[in-house]
């Protein structure tokens, strides 16, 4: 499926495998991608680390107050390392009676595993700055001797932290590889991707990427290739424990392959990474005082609750908006509907703007999603919409085989759509800046159902026939869906977006298998084109069981539905991604204390987590008292606050 991106060609791509560089430069060459594979590691045995025995002896002396260790690995590989010197009991037995400081996770299983308990975890996202935030809240380290396990290149800022702190810092260095005897072709990496010059990296092993880094620091280049692979390539990570390495260096993760393998890695880069290309382009092209501006630290709503929830960062409350929130509830919604139909609404980017902005006002939310519709996209691409008064949308000329998919039109110039960004641009001006613009679109499924049944459907059957029966003619028209909404939603970035939503109301249908084989790889394909580091809410409803198909990349929200409790959809999704919901829309008609009960119930099922965003399971219905929506931003705010 989604033949197009199965293929390399064109892009340069850097790895940096030592014992299997040809057959890494062949497969990249398979792909049609152009290979600079430099080694990066020269293996080194390690007869006696001096350095983690002499802090195992002063861990079991006393003279270590505070022990920070920052990876798994790290942890278990300073064991190894002591073993044939100390007695490791008697160092895990001191260990358990000092300050330990785990960060995240990892660190602190490995710690499990040996039957210790950390004194403290570092909370999520688990960098750096979560860590000292942690250390100045609840650990003093001043006039303190702080151990730091490291296991790659030292966290200069972490030790700045704490050194500032008054802290004595005592480093201990795991390094089981060295850099290659000839880093001439390293350096010649790293030089080109600061100068643009390679499209995707691709790491095999966790100390791939701290060797790169130490040559780049050794070159006094660290800072411009941190800058250059965040902002122009595409990282692609073998497996957990290198992804792992690569978030503790603070270099971003793109794609994992399903399994852990060379080959594996280099397929995923085929299928995935020119859509990753297409989406940084989309921003590379503009001048660099509007580029930063996308995601634009030092604006007011980019630590905003909402922002900060997408990040998966501690906010003082529970953001909350509401789909729908500007509807035919509201009476200020109902004047302007009796003065234009739904779709001249839609087209009338003043008037969109003034219903959402009414809407953020009235009702307090932290979120102002563009007032539009998911099918207005289709009219340029060749189907003649009408929304019938009684009946809803309607296609006059649906498709039924694959001559109709034919005469469906990709858009590449969204000219036509220009109402749509003028909408974004308005309403961003027309409410606080300190509140998020959300975009969105129909995810290419729903929208593929409405061009195939005409309208809505009970069973989908016309959908299903040719899903089935003309899986190439399926994979044409969700091509042209995927790449065509793709560039919309980059375009409303573009205009003011701080973040988008992909709505898939439909998918519910599906069986998860059909999910993962006739519609997955299309919204991965959105997602991954879409500007990096916007966050992407992706919302399916219906069925629960496609929760853990919905995940995307790192920045991905994942939309969860009133059919299943907040605390398992979450843990289906996955605790390392943010979660939206997820109300059961009926019981905003139902008595306050009920309300306010169900409401709680939500907040509980979160636990106070970072990365929640609480929202109905679906839009608001027509019926609902605006006074209890209302009532609802207030409770979830109120209940809420830390």
């Amino acid at each position: 499926m989604t033949n197009e991106t199965h293929s390399l060609e064109g892009l340069n791509v850097a790895a940096f495998e030592s014992r299997r560089r040809d057959d890494m430069e062949r497969l990249i060459r398979k792909h049609k991608g152009t290979p600079f594979v430099s080694p990066s590691m020269r293996e080194v045995p390690i007869e006696e680390n001096r350095e983690a025995i002499d802090f195992a002896y002063r861990v079991m002396t006393g003279e270590i107050n505070i022990v920070i260790l920052m990876t798994g690995v790290g942890f278990n590989q300073i064991l190894t390392a002591i073993e044939r010197s100390v007695d490791v009991q008697r160092f895990l037995d001191a260990l358990s009676d000092i300050t330990t400081i785990a960060r995240g996770p990892k660190p602190a299983a490995a710690m499990r595993q040996r039957g210790l308990e950390p004194s403290y975890v570092v909370p999520e996202p688990n960098t750096w700055r979560e860590l000292l935030a942690l250390i100045d809240q609840q650990v003093p380290v001043s006039n303190q001797k702080v151990a730091i396990q490291e296991y790659g290149i030292p966290n200069r800022s972490l030790i700045g932290g704490l050194e500032a702190r008054g802290a004595e810092v005592v480093p201990v260095r795991v390094y089981r590889y060295e850099l290659p005897d000839d880093t001439s072709p390293l350096e010649s990496n790293i030089r080109a991707t600061i100068d643009g010059q390679r499209d995707v990296l691709l790491f095999t092993s966790a100390h791939q990427a701290v060797n790169l880094l130490r040559l780049a620091e050794r070159l006094k280049l660290d800072n411009a290739l941190r800058q250059a692979i965040r902002d122009r390539t595409v990282v692609g990570s073998i497996g957990p424990t290198t992804t792992e390495m690569l978030r503790h260096l603070e270099l971003p993760v793109h794609f994992e392959p399903e399994h852990p393998k060379m080959g594996h890695l280099v397929q995923a880069a085929a299928r995935r990474a020119p859509a990753m290309i297409r989406g940084r382009r989309a921003i590379n092209v503009l001048p660099p005082d509007q580029r930063e501006q996308i995601q634009d630290p030092h604006s007011p709503w980019y630590d905003s609750p909402f922002m900060r929830a997408c990040r998966r960062e501690p906010a003082n409350y529970t953001p909350v908006w509401l789909m729908r929130q500007a509807g035919r509830y509201m009476a200020e919604y109902r004047a302007v509907r009796e003065k234009v139909g739904f779709l001249e609404l839609c087209k009338n980017p003043a008037l969109c703007a003034e219903v959402m902005a009414t809407a953020v006002a009235r009702l307090g939310v932290d979120a102002a999603i563009i007032f539009s519709d998911l099918l207005p996209i289709l009219e340029p691409m060749g189907l003649q919409l009408e929304f019938s008064p009684g009946d809803g949308p309607v296609i006059h000329n649906p498709l039924r085989d694959s001559k109709d998919v034919d005469r469906v039109q990709e858009l590449i110039d969204l000219t036509p759509l220009d109402f749509v960004f003028e909408t974004v641009r308005l309403t961003r001006r027309a409410i606080p800046a300190h509140i998020p613009v959300i975009g969105f679109a129909g995810a290419p499924f729903t929208l593929a159902s409405y061009m195939i049944e005409g309208g809505s459907s009970r069973h989908y059957a016309f959908t299903k026939k040719l899903m089935y029966n003309d899986p190439a003619a399926w994979d044409v028209l969700m091509t042209k869906l995927a790449r065509t909404i793709a560039r919309y939603l980059n375009q409303q970035i573009l205009a003011g977006a701080q973040c988008v939503q992909l709505f898939d109301s439909w998918a519910g249908c599906l069986s998860p298998e059909d999910y993962r084989f006739y519609v997955l790889p299309y919204v991965q394909t959105i997602i991954d084109s879409i500007i990096p580091d916007v966050p992407v809410i992706n919302f399916a409803t219906g069925n629960p069981a496609l929760l853990p198909l919905l995940r995307g990349d790192a920045r991905t929200v994942v939309g969860i539905d009133w059919r299943i409790e907040l605390d398992r959809g979450w843990q289906w999704a996955g605790h390392d991604r943010a979660v939206q919901g997820n109300l059961d829309p009926v019981t905003l008609l139902a008595d306050l204390e009920v309300l306010k009960t169900r409401t709680s119930d939500v907040l509980q099922r979160a636990a106070g987590r970072a990365g929640h965003i609480f929202n109905l399971g679906h839009g608001i219905l027509p019926q609902t008292p605006v006074e209890h929506a209302i009532a609802l931003v207030d409770m979830v705010h109120e209940m809420s606050q830390r």
